[in-house]
């Protein structure tokens, strides 16, 4: 789905700091939007989080760094990682080329599957525009 200039595929799940997160046999895999890599810009420096580290919703496990921005990934459920993208240390700009594949960030195990339910999603479309809108308009006061 295609929200002004924003690519949401359908299927993903999207938290309020422009993660996504799609479920993988037992697991989540979870990245950052194309609204965020068209925010942040190019890429310059993604710390890839350590396996085994607990997550805890909200709170940031790791650190993204553009040429006109420093900003911290925020879990979007409880859980624990096990495995990290370590592409990333070397190839940032995966993020901005290959936001939903290529540019994962990390696969984790969540505490309770139903805290998903609290993410959005693009079967509420209306939900994720006013979202879109939400964030163009910090944008723009910024």
């Amino acid at each position: 789905m295609k929200i002004k200039d924003y690519e949401f595929p359908e299927g993903l799940k999207y938290d309020k700091y422009h993660g996504w997160v799609k479920k993988e046999d037992e697991l989540l895999v979870m990245g950052v939007t194309d609204m965020f890599q068209k925010m942040a810009g190019e890429v310059i420096f993604v710390e890839v989080p350590a396996v085994g580290r607990k997550m805890a919703k909200e709170n940031p496990f790791a650190s993204i760094e553009s040429g006109k921005w420093v900003g911290r990934l925020k879990a979007p459920v409880d859980g624990e990682i096990v495995d990290a993208n370590a592409e990333l240390a070397d190839f940032p700009y995966l993020l901005n080329e290959s936001p939903y594949e290529d540019g994962w960030v990390i696969r984790f195990k969540p505490d309770r599957w139903e805290d998903l339910e609290e993410l959005m999603s693009t079967e509420n479309e209306a939900e994720l525009t006013a979202f879109v809108d939400e964030e163009e308009k910090k944008i723009d006061a910024g």
